[in-house]
């Protein structure tokens, strides 16, 4: 039957291992939340100016969370077998971490029938990169470095946090 897992029980593949995108409609609408990080590093001198509004392209802050915000809204055209969601909420929130970090976490709702990870990863990413573009000018040996989830709320498997 083409809705049976594909090989190694992968949802995202049928039975003879090609890709599709799973069929969610017999699944009950809940509520669902999602929050990832990302960081990126970079030079002491350079979260400065961020802090301070000294990079030349404008505020990294700001940009940087409304990207994320956008990205969250558009995952499903950058990831091929993600469904379109209406979500529900987008936060993104940008924080300096030690002298050498800009820590960002983006979390993401709906009421659906799949979750928001990847939304919530896609925004986290996203915004990033986007510190990365604004600062690229100033320094570019920044590295984006631990993207992940942080948690996820709802739908069959319930809750699960990082370690």
């Amino acid at each position: 039957m083409a809705d049976e897992p594909g090989p190694g029980g992968l949802s995202h593949l049928d039975a003879s291992g090609a890709a599709r995108m799973v069929d969610v409609s017999a699944k009950a609408e809940t509520a669902r939340v999602a929050t990832a990080e990302a960081i990126v590093r970079m030079q002491p001198e350079t979260l400065a100016l961020i802090q301070e509004g000294g990079i030349p392209k404008g505020d990294v802050i700001a940009t940087a969370r409304i990207a994320g915000i956008m990205a969250a809204k558009r995952t499903p055209e950058l990831i091929p077998l993600c469904h379109p969601l209406p979500v529900t909420g987008v936060t993104v929130d940008l924080a300096p971490e030690g002298a050498t970090g800009l820590v960002i976490h983006a979390t993401v709702k709906t009421t659906g029938k799949t979750g928001v990870e990847m939304e919530a990863l896609t925004a986290a990413s996203v915004a990033a990169l986007t510190v990365y573009d604004m600062c690229k000018a100033v320094e570019k040996g920044m590295r984006i470095e631990s993207v992940r989830l942080l948690e996820k709320r709802g739908g069959k498997s319930g809750e699960w946090r990082a370690e």
